[in-house]
């Protein structure tokens, strides 16, 4: 009995909070604000040519350092094993036109494990330019997607309702919850 009590309390409450919302609506007015079809496909222009720039475009500046922060580690690290693999792929060359060793640690290495370390280091290289990639088209998505959804009208007109119907035939209450949309 006590959960009854405290729905119908919270029901009541509900109700005439979304009341007094409805009359602050009615007293306020909404102005229907012009939709753009094309800002989404600007946003995903803009962040084709320079990556953020979309982001700019659609005022969220703090999704500028991400963008840009995930893009250049990717490429760092793009670069910094390409590096590495210039480095071993220059010693295992050396090695078979019989040249001096670059390196002391280089010089402790076999043949095998050269050729197993450009491996490596090759696929990491291709990892990470598939990541910046992968980046850079997300940051595309992501202003595009962001434009698409900034211009969705998101209205008070729209609340869920709590009410209680009091069934004039038989003597019980129904409880239910309804979705009001105003014109």
């Amino acid at each position: 009995m006590r959960i009854y009590f405290i729905f119908i309390v919270f029901c009541c409450t509900s109700f005439f909070y979304a009341q007094s919302q409805n009359n602050i609506i009615a007293n306020d007015s909404l102005k229907a604000q012009p939709i753009d079809p094309l800002r989404p496909a600007k946003a995903g222009f803009y962040s084709a040519i320079l990556p953020g720039l979309g982001q700019v475009y659609n005022k969220k500046y703090w999704k500028v350092p991400l963008v840009y922060g995930a893009i250049g580690t990717s490429i760092y690290f793009y670069v910094d094993s390409r590096k590495q693999y210039n480095i071993y792929r220059n010693e295992y060359k050396s090695r078979l036109a019989g040249g001096q060793n670059n390196s002391e640690y280089l010089a402790r290495l076999s043949d095998s494990q050269l050729i197993s370390a450009q491996k490596q280091f090759k696929r990491n290289g291709d990892l990470s330019l598939l990541f910046a990639l992968g980046f850079y088209v997300l940051n595309i998505i992501d202003a595009n997607v962001d434009a698409a959804l900034s211009q969705f009208n998101v209205s008070n007109q729209l609340a869920f309702k709590p009410t209680i119907n009091i069934n004039e035939i038989a003597p019980s209450k129904n409880v239910g919850l309804s979705c009001v949309y105003s014109f």
